[in-house]
């Protein structure tokens, strides 16, 4: 019960941390030009915090939580 419970502490945390890398993201488009030499980090921390969410909601699933 610990481990899942763990696992959903870890969500929420990676959850609130993908949709802030959203939104830099989302601001960084919206200034464009300006600031475009950025998009390949933005976007590879974008990537790197959904994959991070998505495999932790994986494993969140097979311990039964």
């Amino acid at each position: 019960m610990d481990d899942v419970n763990t696992l959903k502490a870890r969500i929420k945390t990676l959850s609130a941390r993908a949709m802030n890398l959203k939104l830099n993201l989302h601001d960084l488009a919206e200034d464009l030009p300006t600031g475009w030499e950025k998009i390949p980090e933005v976007a590879e921390q974008v990537f790197q915090a959904y994959r991070d969410l998505a495999q932790a909601r994986s494993l969140l699933a097979a311990a039964g939580g």
